[in-house]
Formats: structure tokens, C-alpha cells, sequence
């Protein structure tokens, strides 16, 4: 009987490997095209592998939580001639293993049994400025441990002006060795490495006091009941709408501007952060958004987000305030110009000009950090008071 590979497909946009964490089926199991054989995870979340064909698994040639490259065999279905005719193969040839498929890195640095992500950083003390020249053979050494400048920050130069040499570079690993270290999450690393790209360009913060009492007791009076967060993505949506300048990105000497308003806001899940994305923000009732709202937060802390929900977004909304902090400066992502966050509400003193007088009012701090290539702080001082107007006004959203 032909043997139909089962291969480890193409999970997403920038993945390129994935862990194996459960088997759904056994070896001698009959299985139909597109049934679910294996359990997988991603730095982004748990996925499944289906069957290419239907027939019988012959056999699984990969190890539970351990990390295979995209591509790579994962095992082998014993199929009929006639499905494998339908699949294109007159004399399918067996396919070699996932284990010479693998895609490894020599390393010095003990590797745990999760997901292992294509990029790897260090914990290092940050008692030196680090490397401000590397070598090629320093970099050389760098990329066979899958490193990054930003690892060496607690590196002593000890070459001309301070320059870290390769000798420092291996005592630096040595000691490492000696010290107690656990392994970085994939989520972790991969959201090191998306800030550590993010702050190549010069970043700045405004912030803005938004009184909450009208947008609370529309939220008591709504239901669903949308979240904080929730109405200052609507509020965001509603200003790039009626201009999208601000959430351009340069490449080059162009801006390209968004073709769609599609929102992103941050989720914690555990150890790190994933960002839903709402698709046309713009175009959707505060009403309509929130029971999309709500799946996507419970589907992002299960790490199950779906594709169409992931990536590809202009900005994001992150509620710092649930961590009881009334302002934050967050990193907008690399490929976005801008993140708006909102902090916790406190009861603050509020001048009424009718009364003359003081009363108490809801009050939070909105922050908008931007991309200062893209947008000055006149801009974003605007766009930042368009959102918080229309959050006192929650009618219009």
C-alpha cells in the first residue's frame, strides 16, 4: 500500500516550528481526510494536525514535546491506490524522518522539552554597556547560538574602546553555564523579540485625563456589558477612520496607509501576552463588537486563537489599568505605528464651572504611544483628545 506522509504544515504567517504535545489517534488507527491526528504548539497557540488522506497510520515517527520545523515528517498513513491517485502520487516514495528533518543549532545552553522558538535569548545581568561592535567571527559564534546583541548587555568589553571580544564572548557563556537558569517560554521569547525589533525606532508617549462617569453608566445600562478597554477600541476605530494618517507606517520614504481598520488588544496569557484583532472596527456597533470581544479574550488565554483573528492589525488597545497602574508608556508592535492604552479609574476632583465648585468625578489617564518617524506629537496630541471625546460620549460609539 502507498505511505502518504503526514507533514507538519504551515501554522501561521511567522511560524516556523511547533512542539508536539498530544496524539489524538494510534498507530493501526483508521482515519478519514481531515481528521485531527495530532496536537501541536506554536509561540501564538495550540493547533491541530489533520490527516492528508484518508486510510490507516502506520506510524507517528515523532516524540511528544518535542519542537519539528515546518515541513518535516511526522509520520506515515497507509493509504488505498485510489487515494493516493486523488492526491496527485502514482508511486509516492517514502519519506524521511522527522528526525534528519529536524532543524537544530549547536548549543552550550541545555534545551527543556517545550516548544523551542527559531529565536533564543539569555538572561544576563545588566552590569556593562554590552556590545557596541561585534566582530563577524563574534557574530558568527552569535548566530550558532541563535543570540542577539541585546543577550550581551552584561558583557565587560575587555578589547579596543571596550569592545566586547570573542574571548569575553565564551567566558560570558561559561559563566552563564554556572548559574541556575530555566528556559524561556516560547511566548516570552517571542515577545522579547518582537519588542526588542520594536524599539529600533525612536518611540514617544502623550497622555491624556478622560472622565469615565458617562461611558460607566452606559456600560451598567448595556448587555452585553462591553469592557473598558472595548469602548476605547471602538473610540480608536472611530478616529482612524476619519483619518487613517496616523496609523501609516514608513518603509522607506513612503507611508503606507491602512487599507482596513483592524484593531488589535493585548491578552494576558501565561507568560507573555497575545493580541486578538478585531477585523473593520470602524464599520461595527459598540454592540456589535462586544460578544466578538469577549470570544476572542477567552480563546487568546486558551492559546486557540483562530488565523482570521491574528496578525495584520494598525494598532492596538492595551487596559494597563487592570493592574491597577494609571500609566504605562507600552511599545506599539513592530509592524504598527501605535498603541493606545487606558489606565485604572480613581475618583479625582473635578472643577463644574455651572456649580462653582468642585465635584467628584471617574476619572483615567488614555496614554498613545506612537512611532515618531510617522507621527509628531501635534498629531498625536489630536488624535489622542478625538478618542477621549468620544469616550465621554459612549451614544456615538
Amino acid at each position: 500500500m502507498p505511505q502518504i506522509p503526514i507533514i507538519m504544515p504551515q501554522l501561521g504567517e511567522s511560524i516556523a516550528e511547533a512542539a508536539i504535545i498530544n496524539f489524538l489517534v494510534q498507530p493501526g488507527d483508521k482515519v478519514k481526510i481531515d481528521q485531527e491526528l495530532i496536537e501541536v504548539e506554536t509561540n501564538k497557540a495550540t493547533m491541530t494536525v489533520t490527516a492528508p488522506c484518508s486510510g490507516r497510520v502506520e506510524k507517528f515517527s515523532v516524540q511528544l514535546n518535542e519542537s519539528y520545523a515546518v515541513g518535516a515528517v511526522l509520520g506515515q498513513i497507509e493509504a488505498t491506490n485510489e487515494e493516493a491517485l486523488r492526491l496527485g502520487l502514482d508511486d509516492p516514495a517514502p519519506a524521511k524522518s522527522a528526525d534528519t528533518e529536524r532543524v537544530s543549532k549547536p548549543e552550550t545552553i541545555r534545551r527543556s522539552g517545550r516548544v523551542q522558538p527559531t529565536v533564543r535569548g539569555l538572561p544576563v545581568p545588566a552590569n556593562a554597556k554590552g556590545a557596541s561592535y561585534l566582530s563577524p567571527r563574534l557574530k558568527a559564534r552569535m548566530d550558532e547560538l541563535g543570540l542577539h546583541a541585546a543577550d550581551l548587555a552584561g558583557i565587560a568589553g575587555s578589547g579596543a574602546a571596550g569592545r566586547v571580544t570573542i574571548e569575553d564572548f565564551e567566558k560570558f557563556i561559561a559563566h552563564l553555564e554556572r548559574q541556575r537558569m530555566s528556559q524561556a517560554s516560547s511566548m516570552r521569547v517571542a515577545v522579547a523579540d518582537a519588542m526588542r525589533r520594536s524599539w529600533t525606532r525612536p518611540l514617544a508617549t502623550v497622555g491624556l485625563p478622560v472622565m469615565l462617569d458617562a461611558l460607566l453608566a452606559h456600560r451598567k445600562s448595556s448587555n452585553p456589558k462591553p469592557g473598558p478597554a472595548l469602548y476605547a477600541l471602538r473610540a480608536l476605530a472611530i478616529a482612524l477612520a476619519e483619518n487613517s494618517a496616523p496609523a501609516g507606517r514608513l518603509v522607506g520614504s513612503k507611508i503606507v496607509h491602512p487599507t482596513a481598520i483592524d484593531v488589535g488588544f493585548a491578552v494576558e496569557a501565561d507568560d507573555g501576552v497575545l493580541v486578538p484583532v478585531i477585523r473593520e472596527a470602524d464599520k461595527k456597533s459598540l454592540k456589535d463588537l462586544a460578544q466578538r470581544y469577549n470570544e476572542l479574550v477567552e480563546l487568546a488565554r486558551e492559546r486557540k486563537l483562530p488565523a482570521d483573528a491574528t496578525g495584520g492589525s494598525v494598532a492596538t488597545v492595551t487596559n494597563f489599568g487592570t493592574f491597577g497602574l494609571i500609566w504605562a508608556t507600552p511599545i506599539p508592535l513592530p509592524e504598527q505605528t501605535l498603541v493606545l492604552g487606558l489606565g485604572a479609574g480613581r475618583r479625582m476632583p473635578h472643577w463644574d464651572e455651572a456649580k462653582g465648585q468642585f465635584v467628584p468625578v471617574m476619572e483615567a489617564y488614555l496614554t498613545l504611544s506612537f512611532d515618531h518617524r510617522v507621527l509628531d506629537g501635534g498629531g498625536a496630541g489630536r488624535l489622542l483628545q478625538r478618542i477621549g471625546d468620544l469616550m465621554t460620549r459612549p451614544e456615538k460609539l
